[in-house]
């Protein structure tokens, strides 16, 4: 390609040049013919103070600029260089609106040629990435990056990565380019001129695909990678610590031996052969994964017979397979048959996929992640959702192309290519077979489930098992997700799905003459919609009547208990009847058309197959819908039901849960009884060193082995646990009293410990006013605050933007006391400001603890002290990762110190001694320490 590219970043004094912001720094590097052949960078004089945050991001000071010249100087120097060329930059639209105010300013024309932005293209050539910032790019191609936020160092990076980006593009398939050329009509920058300048390269000769790809239908797919059935060599057991260690030599060349791991190993290898279930706590720094693969794979190739590991998440799903599965072969050095295995919806539909490429595409989201999965198709071997990085309307039109059931788009031709049967069949064949919590429910429910025949199981996160049951065998209505179908089918006279069904079937040939008419239906859309207004206003008022002398803030929940008495409970049983009736009525309509349309497919095109195949997926949708709110409002008495809303939206955040009361007999009876060998592992599962807690939870009657293995860190040494002996008892206080006096603890730790802290909270509502009291009282001010459900993104992006800064503080809830990874210098010290115990009044603690007070027991003991201390366990496992971290936990709750349940949190945990210090004690402590 021999355009001209002239790559351009800037460093400004703000986001805004119509608010009077001004360029300091101005950095460019021209590419020609594929290299590098010019740079230009100059600091430019603003006119103006530089805000302390610029300064602070780009190491750019005033007295830096004050000799530098204005931009009118340099400005006919930037108007010669962007001649004939292409404008490219980091995202483009700031760099250019900003350049083409100041190039007016200083009489030159402005740049009216084609622009490239290089996050655009990076979505599209790197769609599994895990994030598009330049920097996070520049590390992923192993570039150079060391001055980030400084012109001349980010116009450099952005340049050497446009030319490995070009390269990306010739290098793909010509059918491919040729479709990217078509969807980039409606993108935000010129790319389609790319795109057809390599489409006319290509197509002028003879193109030889790469050995992994293959054309079919016009798509360009990764080749089925060929399962080589290599008759993995016989492995015996490592027998002895030599062995062992010897065996995990090859896995790590620098391995410690591990006391802790070898016990691990021995205990799940024991317990496969002498078929019985085990609980092993490992606490963190065993090496658990490792632990128990190994005797899983050896117990697996001896025996000939399947090992299921299943996770809890997705995510440690993927890590086993991307992290652990590797060393795992290397230590064996055997090439066991791994497989993964996820719900079906996690896998593309090639059908589907190629019927939704035919139609012309106006929506920049989709054509967007069109040209994504299209460059993705060329590198996945499994076809998972997981492995793409899609902007929020790209999931919109991920459902749209998942593997469902296709009633009218025909799939056949598509057989060989189904990712979800590939996924299936690789697990017919594996040694080890990876899953997660939810999907080995399904199978024990299902008939013929997606799972092959397996009787040994390691669960992993074991403590988690329980709690995925109840949800899985509960049922969840909110008011958000039954708008967005209702709104997908819409009424006649908005234009949407059943507008564009009616005008596909009335034309008088298809439709029987007993059907519903026209009009008929779009009463019954309009009187649910209706409905589905007023089902969840009673319901949000309901839970505000039951709540109302409680204070919880703007989260309010309220069991859901039938009363003939209760107006409320009446009228708001009373519409859900109505709201089901109706549901079931636009089904059949619905279905009948749908029965119509069936009877004559050849009158159809392959785009009106897809629009009906829309309608089956809305109908099933408001049939799944229909079967949910009937059974929340049917009264089972194994069941506890509750309202959750937000007062400060009520009826967008109202939903209804229905969740088991008790699943221990279930997993008794269809899972551990008929199951050979369950290892439960977890660091987390023994309450005051008995696991008398989880078997009850799990109904785990008969186990073989209860083992804890202890950390190997030493958390003496490693390890202050202080609590606090200036704060008011948190029982004593009003909520508005206790979070002001922590408010001013947090600040003190904060400037003391200069940030790297982890504040684990009970409720939304504390978090949000002891944030904003820090916010407000403006000390803190060069601390990044980054706050689950207040700064925007999932728990993995909070995560890696606090890992990012120095001096950065993450406020976080329930689900931040586990699962989070931050090892090192990146955590330093951990807050916990309330023992985590459930509110007694949380519907399904209270409805646990009146089945335990029917049975004689004591909730207390039973119950809500066991569940916080695995919590508390949790949320201390946060901070010691490694052998080499120190750290401090505060606890901010007295009562780990003042009541007698305080000793079995203490005693559950690592041996670490208490200290009562005040702030100004605590102040000279950190000093100390750190």
């Amino acid at each position: 390609m021999s355009q001209k590219f002239v790559v351009v970043d800037l460093e400004t004094t703000g986001n805004s040049p119509k608010k009077g912001d001004r360029i300091i720094q101005f950095g460019a590097v021209v590419v020609e013919h594929g290299r590098i052949t010019g740079r230009f960078s100059s600091l430019v004089n603003p006119l103006q103070k530089i805000p302390v945050f610029i300064e602070e991001l780009t190491g750019i000071s005033d007295s830096m600029v004050k000799e530098a010249p204005l931009f009118e100087e340099i400005a006919p120097q930037v108007s010669d260089m962007l001649e004939d060329a292409y404008f490219v930059a980091h995202n483009v639209l700031f760099d250019l609106s900003f350049l083409q105010e100041e190039l007016l300013n200083a009489g030159q024309e402005g740049f009216y040629g084609p622009v490239i932005d290089t996050v655009e293209m990076a979505r599209i050539l790197y769609p599994t990435a895990d994030s598009f910032k330049l920097t996070d790019l520049a590390a992923r191609e192993d570039l150079k990056h060391d001055r980030p936020h400084q012109a001349d160092s980010d116009a450099q990076v952005t340049a050497e990565l446009l030319l490995i980006m070009l390269d990306a593009v010739k290098s793909l398939p010509v059918v491919t380019i040729r479709e990217l050329a078509k969807l980039s009509e409606g993108l935000k920058s010129d790319l389609h001129l790319i795109f057809d300048d390599t489409l006319n390269i290509k197509e002028s000769r003879i193109e030889h695909l790469p050995e992994h790809l293959e054309v079919f239908r016009g798509i360009a797919i990764r080749k089925r990678p060929i399962i080589e059935n290599t008759g993995s060599k016989p492995i015996e057991y490592p027998e002895t610590q030599e062995e062992k260690k010897a065996l995990l030599q090859k896995a790590f060349s620098d391995y410690e031996i591990r006391q802790g791991q070898f016990e691990l190993m021995d205990l799940v290898y024991d317990s496969f052969r002498k078929s019985g279930h085990a609980l092993v706590e490992a606490g963190t720094g065993v090496g658990k994964t490792l632990g128990y693969l190994i005797p899983a794979a050896v117990f697996s190739l001896e025996s000939n017979q399947r090992v299921v590991i299943s996770t809890y998440t997705t995510q440690l799903q993927e890590q086993l397979l991307t992290n652990d599965v590797p060393k795992l072969n290397k230590a064996l050095g055997a090439a066991m048959k791994i497989s993964l295995i996820k719900g079906k919806n996690h896998y593309i539909s090639m059908a589907r996929f190629e019927q939704s490429l035919r139609e012309i595409e106006e929506n920049y989201d989709t054509a967007l992640t069109k040209m994504q999965i299209l460059v993705w198709l060329t590198q996945t071997e499994t076809g998972d959702y997981d492995e793409l990085n899609l902007s929020s309307g790209g999931t919109l039109y991920w459902n749209k192309v998942k593997n469902e059931r296709s009633i009218f788009i025909k799939t056949k031709h598509w057989e060989t290519y189904d990712f979800y049967q590939r996924a299936i069949e690789k697990a017919q064949n594996a040694d080890l077979l990876i899953t997660n919590h939810s999907m080995l429910l399904a199978d024990l429910v299902s008939e013929k489930g997606p799972l092959p025949d397996y009787e040994h199981v390691v669960l992993d996160e074991g403590h988690q098992f329980e709690k995925a049951a109840g949800k899985y065998f509960g049922k969840t209505l909110d008011y958000m997700s039954v708008r967005l179908v209702l709104n997908q089918i819409g009424l006649y006279e908005q234009n949407q799905l059943f507008y564009k069904l009616e005008s596909l079937l009335n034309d008088g040939s298809v439709l029987s003459a007993d059907r519903h008419h026209t009009f008929e239906i779009n009463q019954l859309i309009s009187d649910l919609l209706y409905e589905t207004e007023d089902l969840f206003k009673l319901a949000g008022s309901y839970a505000r009547k039951a709540m109302k002398n409680k204070n919880s803030g703007s989260k309010i929940h309220a069991s859901m208990i039938p009363d003939r008495e209760n107006r409320t409970w009446m009228a708001l049983r009373t519409t859900a009847e109505r709201f089901y009736f109706h549901l079931r009525d636009l089904v059949e309509a619905l279905e009948k058309r749908l029965e119509d349309a069936r009877k004559r497919p050849d009158r159809f095109s392959t785009g009106q197959m897809a629009l009906l195949e829309e309608v089956v997926q809305v109908k099933e949708d408001l049939e799944q819908i229909r079967s949910t709110a009937k059974s929340l409002f049917t009264d089972e008495n194994r069941y506890v039901r509750w309202i959750e809303a937000d007062t400060r939206s009520m009826q967008n955040s109202t939903t209804i849960f229905s969740r088991p009361v008790d699943v221990s007999e279930y997993l008794e009876g269809q899972f551990f009884s008929k199951k050979r060998s369950v290892v439960v592992t977890s660091a987390t599962l023994a309450v005051n060193h008995s696991f008398r807690f989880i078997k009850r939870e799990l109904g785990l009657k008969q186990v073989l082995v209860e083992k804890q293995i202890p950390s190997p860190f030493s958390y003496r040494t490693q390890v202050k646990l202080v609590v606090p002996d200036d704060l008011p008892d948190i029982k004593s206080v009003s909520d508005d009293d206790y979070v002001a006096a922590i408010t001013e603890h947090i600040i003190s730790i904060a400037e003391a410990t200069k940030g790297r802290m982890l504040i684990l909270f009970t409720s939304n509502e504390m978090l949000k006013k002891t944030y904003n009291l820090i916010k407000e009282s403006g000390l803190l001010e060069d601390f990044v605050l980054i706050a689950q459900g207040i700064t925007g993104g999932s728990r993995t992006r909070l995560t890696r933007n606090f890992k990012r800064f120095d001096k950065a503080i993450l406020f976080g809830t329930s689900s931040f006391w586990e699962g989070v990874d931050i090892p090192g210098e990146d955590l330093s010290c951990l807050i916990i400001v309330r023992l985590p115990f459930s509110p007694p009044n949380e519907p399904l603690t209270a409805a646990k603890s009146g089945l335990i007070k029917e049975n004689g027991g004591n909730p207390f003991s039973e119950l809500s002290l066991p569940e916080a201390i695995l919590r508390f366990k949790q949320g201390f496992g946060r901070l010691i990762r490694t052998s080499d971290d120190r750290g401090l936990i505060f606890v901010f709750d007295r009562r780990l110190v003042t009541t007698k349940y305080g000793d079995a949190f203490l005693s559950s945990v690592a041996d670490v001694p208490v200290e009562e210090k005040s702030i100004t004690e605590i102040v000279d402590l950190i000093h100390r320490w750190l």
